[in-house]
Order: C-alpha cells, then structure tokens, then sequence
C-alpha cells in the first residue's frame, strides 16, 4: 500500500513523498519499506534506532521519531496500529497458489486436506481430517495425528510429532481497546516456526505471531492441552507439561521444565535450566539459571517446602 493510502485510513496527516509499504513490522526489526507503532513511551529508545519507513505515533511521540522515517500522528496507536493490521493479513486460502508438493513416501489420507502452497517432506504421515494451511510446510519423517490444524504459512520441521486435536499457528489473542471500552482485532500476521524433534501433545494451541515469529525450538516436548501465546520462544529441549499457559512475548532459553498447571505472565525472559514446580505462577523475568521455583507469588522451591511445613504445623 502506499503511505498516502494508509494515512488515510488510520485517519493521519501526510503530504510528504509517497512510497510503497510493504508490509508491518516491530521497531526493531522493520525495514525502510515497513511501518511500525509506538504505543508506550517504554520504548522510545527504539525509535531512534529503527530502520521502518513509517511509525505510527501519538502527539507524546511523534518528535522522537528520527530523519528518514515518517511520523503518521494519531490520537491512539495502538487502535491505529490494529485497524491497519488488517489490510496486511493474508488470504486464508488462496486459489492462485500451485498446488501442494508431497514428498517421496508421504502417506496423506484421503481425509485430509493440504492446501495450495504447501509443502509436505519426505515420509510423513498425515492422517484424517488434518488441515495444512497454505504456504506451510511440513519437514520429513513428520507423523500429524488425526484432526490437527496447522494454519497457513506455519513451519514443522524434521521428526516431528503432533498428535490429535492441536492446533498450530491460530491467532494470538489480541486486540486493542478504545476509551468506550470497544475492541477491534489486531490481525496476527506472523507465523510459528516449529524445529526438529519436537513433540506435541493432543488439543495444544500455538499461537502464530503479530509480527515475525513464535518459535519451538529443537528438541522440546510439550504435553496435552498447553497454551502458547503469541511471539513466545520455547528454548532447546525445554519440557512444558499439561495445562501449563505462556503469555505472549515470553522467551524461554534452553531446558526449562515448567510443571502442570503452571503459567507465566507476558513479555518475560526466563534463564535455561529453570524448573518450575506444578501450579507456580510466574509474573518476574528469571535471569539466574539452575534454580527451582514453586508456589505463588513464585518463589524458590526449598523456601516454598519450608514455607508449606509451617503453615501445616499451624494448623495442628
């Protein structure tokens, strides 16, 4: 689309030069032919260092935004930024797509569905009523049980296995909120990118990204009915056990084991080799590796134990 176009959209002045933008990006990661937002005054600082096109600012913003970028003020951003996220969403399906590639040795029932665009490796299996978006694609030696959906643009790498029910790559929850209390969808335009050896138990959710990706890295195995948010990253071989919940834009590093029931809050870092004990709730980044947490508010496993022993001899 052109600036001018989407100035006029989200309702912003603009009489500058007119270019092409070719798609939406975060501040940190957007080219001169993409447009970003900035809602939050945390993270001014990042616009002095973008490469986008275009910012979409408030009047709080707008003189940080520097020389070679186009400021687009608006009253609310972060509404603006989710009006615009629509006119960038792909087609869910798109009919002008070859026809998808399946690999030497691939068993797809005739149940299932492989959309135009797709890729399917060598020697998988995909069974009934499995959907594979278009543009996705699916590595080799991949076993996709009965009634998974991976949405379209959507990666599962090598030796994989995704059992009954999951879905991968649905719309993160979000949304912006006006002063009346109204919400308006922001389109999820990214997609999640799924690495070699990963397992993934039945009726789990993978949320695609805003922007960019959610990744699953190599090695992690994920029990029955977790919930991924959007833009998380789950580190090499980390564990992630039944009805565990994480936010979005959680980063995991390498080997955390997260307990049944646990959750974590958004936007967090958490150090490889962290263990988190069933049901904790974790709302701190963790930066120190090695360490056990329980309980919440979270805390260290052995303070927990002692903590629970107190309170049990109170009671006697």
């Amino acid at each position: 689309m052109k600036i001018s176009e989407i100035a006029s959209i989200i309702g912003a002045e603009f009489d500058g030069e007119d270019f092409e933008v070719t798609g939406m990006n975060t501040l940190k990661e957007a080219s001169n032919t993409e447009i970003s937002f900035v809602s939050n005054s945390k993270y001014i600082n990042d616009i002095k260092d973008t490469n986008a096109g275009a910012i979409i600012v408030d009047k709080s913003t707008k003189d940080y935004v520097q020389n070679g970028s186009v400021a687009l003020v608006v009253e609310f951003a972060y509404w603006q930024m989710a009006t615009l996220s629509k006119y960038f969403a792909p087609s869910i399906e798109d009919d002008t797509l070859a026809k998808a590639q399946i690999g030497e040795g691939t068993k797809v029932s005739s149940k299932a569905e492989v959309a135009n665009g797709a890729k399917i490796g060598k020697n998988c299996m995909i069974m009934a009523h499995v959907y594979i978006g278009a543009e996705s694609v699916i590595g080799d030696n991949t076993t996709i049980y009965p009634n998974v959906t991976v949405y379209r643009d959507c990666i599962v790498g090598n030796e994989c296995i995704i059992h009954a029910n999951t879905t991968i790559g649905s719309d993160g929850f979000g949304f912006a909120t006006s002063k009346l209390g109204e919400h308006r969808k922001i389109y999820q335009n990214g997609n999640v990118i799924i690495e070699d050896d990963v397992e993934i138990g039945s009726s789990t959710t993978i949320d695609r990204a805003v922007f960019g990706s959610t990744f699953i890295k190599k090695g992690v195995r994920i029990d029955n009915l977790v919930q991924i948010g959007h833009n998380c990253v789950l580190g090499e071989y980390s564990v992630i056990v039944a009805q565990a919940g994480i936010a979005g834009s959680t980063t995991f590093g390498r080997n955390v084991v997260m307990g049944g029931q646990s959750a974590s809050a958004g936007h967090l870092n958490i150090a490889p080799f962290t263990t988190f004990a069933a049901r904790s709730g974790i709302t701190k980044s963790i930066k120190q590796s090695g360490l056990t947490f329980a309980g919440f508010p979270l805390m260290e496993h052995r303070t927990w134990l002692r903590l629970q022993a107190k309170i049990a001899r109170l009671l006697k």
